[in-house]
């Protein structure tokens, strides 16, 4: 393994009474591809600071090589300067350079860097920490607030770059494609995965499976040790000091290990009436603002159960197409019909229905009072505040003081606590660690009404999606079924930023094809296509045997080293199954496809 050009060794830092890092060893090898996954509030903010050198540990060291070059990206870039030329520049980068970063990121060097949204701000601090072609490059929550074109921009840059690049990231498509080793921030450490992201999750819930374990052993030990003090330690206190000590430690440990367990955000929604069937139909829409045109003679309809995304680059209509839609605002042309006993929520990617000065006990409660009320029953706010993660000692704190993650969060206790039948999300994904994630992709897997979802984050797009909905920003909108990956298939370069890109028709108005396209499977799909059918009647079985292996609560004190082995073939058989049907849908739609031309 190659020496790291920067690295931090046995560092600690105290965040008031409680230790934020204690004893972090991390190394950055030349020109490595690396993430940093963890909590919200675990800190990998600040363990990047300090690897940029802006603040200094507690304890600790931090070694860097000689004349390196180590540029920090932070999640709120600060933009100064006459023009966004300047601020590229200031850093060091030749003013052809910094010139070069912006445009390819679709800025204008000669604009005033004042009054820009979150998406150009962050695509300018990128333009000039590229520019200046660092040694390290630190990135915090690159992808926040960028459309999909200026992610795929980034992931083609760190590609390119010669530099040695750590990246915080909730972007799990992102992060699969731009890294190649993971750091884990976990109970105020650093574990190190020699592999890129997509193997992240498998092994991250091993290791929980085995802390898990050690809890118990410890919780048998502490049981094991009480009783021996209730019988008799009154009799032999001297000579057993030492063993009093030993369960107070454990105790101790007990403690800690209760205390730095995650806390269990939990999400569900008001129910509403049910809407009919029928929740909206679109007809011939078009759009224009002055000489640019968003949409035009877009149709479409959504049932309820749907889930649409909608996706397309910043400035492309997105959230002007999802008011059309909710009818609120009218069209050039067309019409919008709504359907029956429709209760809509919706939660704006702009965060303005958050007063800065208001406090997040009166943000859950405007009208007063100490209740809230949840799905038609009351709740106190303080118990409603914990369901999202939010301590007791916050809620006096004005919303201005909050993260991020934490005003997103809170927009969402707001919204989900309204009765709705239609939710419609824009950008709900920005600053939400994994965790949240993957609970509120669990509560809007499990909502009874109909999704309308705006964001960029193709993962989250592909776990919900019945139905995607694309603007390429110039007047052209598809849909296509399916998720991000699906419409990536059947409208390839629709999204081409160029003049010159094609534009492809959706699915539902395919080509006309040559006659003698083929009507059937070849036999080396139709051979293929049945040894899946095999395989995914099998799976389910192999699962459920090794599950019931790792149930036996004795198999790790017994064989640790059986106990991994299972462990690992249980993942190796979940990661075959979920690869098995994937494969299999996408030859069964294949000859779905063929049969239907012949």
């Amino acid at each position: 393994m190659a020496a790291p050009v920067l690295a931090l060794r046995d560092v600690r830092l105290a965040d008031g009474p409680r230790w934020l890092f204690d004893g972090v060893d991390l190394g950055l090898e030349a020109r490595g591809r690396a993430c940093l996954v963890g909590r919200n509030g675990a800190g990998k903010s600040t363990l990047l600071r300090i690897l940029a050198g802006q603040t200094a540990p507690d304890d600790g060291e931090r070694i860097v090589t000689p004349g390196l070059r180590v540029v920090l990206v932070s999640q709120e870039p600060l933009l100064e300067g006459e023009t966004l030329l300047d601020f590229a520049a200031a850093g060091g980068a030749a003013r052809h350079e910094a010139e070069a970063a912006l445009e390819s990121f679709g800025l204008d060097p000669a604009r005033v860097p004042v009054g820009l949204s979150g998406g150009e701000a962050r695509r300018a601090a990128l333009a000039r920490a590229f520019a200046e072609q660092p040694d390290v490059l630190l990135l915090d929550e690159p992808t926040n607030h960028l459309d999909i074109i200026a992610i795929e921009r980034l992931e083609t840059l760190i590609g390119r770059s010669r530099a040695s690049i750590l990246i915080v990231s909730h972007d799990r498509a992102f992060l699969e494609r731009a890294t190649e080793r993971c750091f884990w921030l976990e109970s105020r450490k650093v574990r190190r995965l020699d592999a890129g992201f997509a193997a992240f999750e498998p092994w991250a819930e091993k290791h929980a499976a085995a802390e898990a374990e050690a809890a118990r052993r410890l919780d048998k030990a502490i049981e094991r040790e009480q009783d021996w003090m209730s019988f008799g330690v009154t009799a032999r206190r001297a000579r057993n000091e030492g063993r009093r000590r030993r369960l107070v430690a454990m105790r101790q440990e007990k403690s800690e290990s209760l205390r730095l367990a995650r806390g269990e955000m939990t999400l569900a929604s008001a129910a509403a009436p049910i809407s009919g069937k029928r929740v909206l139909e679109a007809k011939g829409v078009s759009k224009a603002y002055g000489a640019k045109t968003l949409m035009q003679g877009f149709s479409t309809r959504v049932q309820r159960g749907d889930r649409v995304a909608i996706v397309g680059p910043n400035g492309a209509g997105k959230t002007t197409l999802v008011k059309i839609l909710l009818g609120e605002i009218t069209p050039d042309a067309g019409s919008v019909v709504l359907g029956a006993n429709l209760e809509i929520v919706y939660v704006d990617q702009a965060r303005a229905d958050l007063d800065a000065d208001m406090t997040l006990w009166r943000a859950l409660a405007p009208l007063g009072g100490d209740q809230v009320m949840v799905q038609g029953q009351p709740r106190h706010v303080a118990a409603y505040a914990k369901d999202f993660l939010f301590r007791d000692d916050q809620l006096r704190q004005p919303v201005a003081s909050l993260s991020g993650g934490e005003r997103n969060r809170l927009l969402l206790a707001r919204a989900l606590a309204r009765p709705s039948n239609v939710l419609v999300l824009d950008e709900p994904t920005n600053d939400l660690d994994m965790d949240t994630l993957d609970l509120l992709e669990e509560m809007l897997a499990d909502y009874a009404g109909t999704l309308v979802l705006v964001s960029h984050d193709r993962d989250f797009i592909d776990r919900l999606a019945t139905s995607t909905i694309a603007l390429n920003g110039r007047g052209v909108v598809v849909e296509t079924p399916g998720g991000w990956k699906d419409f990536l298939i059947q409208n390839e370069g629709f999204l081409d930023p160029s003049e010159a890109a094609p534009v492809r028709k959706p699915k539902s108005a395919p080509p006309a094809r040559a006659a003698s396209a083929p009507a059937k499977l070849s036999f080396k799909d139709q051979r293929r296509l049945t040894e899946l059918e095999a395989r995914l009647a099998a799976l389910p079985g192999e699962i459920a045997a090794l599950e019931a292996r790792l149930h036996d609560p004795a198999l790790y004190s017994r064989d640790p080293a059986a106990f991994a082995k299972v462990s690992t073939a249980l993942e190796k058989a979940r990661s075959d199954l979920a690869a098995t049907e994937e494969a299999w849908l996408e030859l069964e739609t294949l000859k779905e496809e063929l049969a239907a031309r012949s």
